[in-house]
């Protein structure tokens, strides 16, 4: 599959790699190690909805300020290569359009959810990342990592591992930052752009999150609510979310953590867990992720959502 991959990006007349919908770091460097192995005729689009902006610290992946989006895009591709982007449905309008119009398509992911909707399937779920696949699937082919290369899969790998401390970190993964620092990239100072060069407001937008978070289960169920008023007080991107449902999971007693956010489209849910199954959850409400960490979005109102969800996780504890 992995040399089929290759086969069809090199006689692609015009790619296009695409994001998941409001992306992470994981998605953006592959999307920027992919394009810096592709060249000139690739594109990146990256998927932004709603009031979120692009995460502006992972600005410095190479290719990724030039990219496109839902505005000044085009259907003019005859290729698609999905990254990290762990269902159709996590594509929308005109990205979703482009996919299903394109002669031929291409996905790269490590969700163990993905049944593979493309024409061409290169999924490994369980694997740490994305990047942690796609380093792989270069390597495999012997295709020379380049310095630019290198720096959008040690972001993608950094970052969706939770700096190495989470479960799917194996030593393999460690010997890929290796290989990965001796071709000349700074990992400390792309450490040092992802995690601590955040803005103030999101810093309070976050402690504020934090602090009136609520407790259930004899503590076993730690949950914070995002409204429509709480974002425009802060006036906080939708990113600021980041981060928060892991901190509640770090909390001792805590076995499953959950980040609501009020939308126009329902409610976008964040599952962060200790020992259960979070893609268990996830997939009652039509989401999906990985074992400790996983989404979905509830048409209901917030409190109702919360409900729902709540009711959920206690038949899992």
């Amino acid at each position: 599959m992995e040399r089929e991959i290759l086969n069809a990006i090199n006689s692609s007349l015009c790619p296009l790699i695409i994001t998941h919908i409001n992306p992470d770091g994981d998605t953006l460097g592959c999307a920027s190690a992919m394009k810096s192995f592709i060249g000139d005729k690739a594109d990146i689009l990256i998927q932004i909805e709603d009031n979120f902006n692009f995460p502006s610290s992972y600005s410095f992946l190479p290719y990724i300020n030039n990219a496109k989006n839902f505005s000044n895009i085009e259907n003019k591709y005859d290729l698609i290569i999905a990254l990290d982007i762990a269902s159709i449905d996590r594509m929308i309008g005109s990205a979703r359009e482009i996919f299903d119009n394109a002669k031929n398509t291409i996905a790269i992911d490590h969700h163990k959810t993905n049944k593979g909707y493309a024409k061409l399937n290169h999924i490994r779920g369980g694997i740490s990342s994305t990047g942690e696949v796609l380093y792989d699937f270069f390597k495999n082919l012997n295709i020379e990592i380049t310095k630019e290369m290198a720096v959008g899969l040690y972001c993608a790998i950094l970052t969706d591992t939770g700096c190495f401390k989470y479960e799917s970190t194996t030593s393999h993964t460690f010997e890929i930052a290796s290989e990965l620092s001796k071709a000349g990239i700074d990992t400390s100072q792309i450490a040092d752009l992802c995690y601590t060069n955040k803005p103030k407001n999101l810093i309070l937008f976050q402690n504020n999150l934090v602090s009136n978070a609520q407790f259930c289960l004899d503590d076993k169920i730690a949950y914070t609510l995002i409204s429509q008023e709480i974002l425009k007080k802060y006036n906080a991107k939708d990113e600021y979310t980041e981060g928060i449902c892991e901190t509640l999971r770090s909390i001792k007693n805590v076995e499953a953590a959950f980040v609501l956010k009020e939308t126009t489209n329902g409610v976008k849910v964040s599952i962060r867990t200790k020992e259960i199954d979070a893609t268990k959850i996830a997939q009652k409400f039509n989401g999906g992720g990985h074992k400790r960490a996983a989404g979905c979005t509830i048409k209901l109102k917030l409190n109702q959502a919360l409900e729902a969800l709540l009711k959920e996780t206690k038949t899992l504890l």
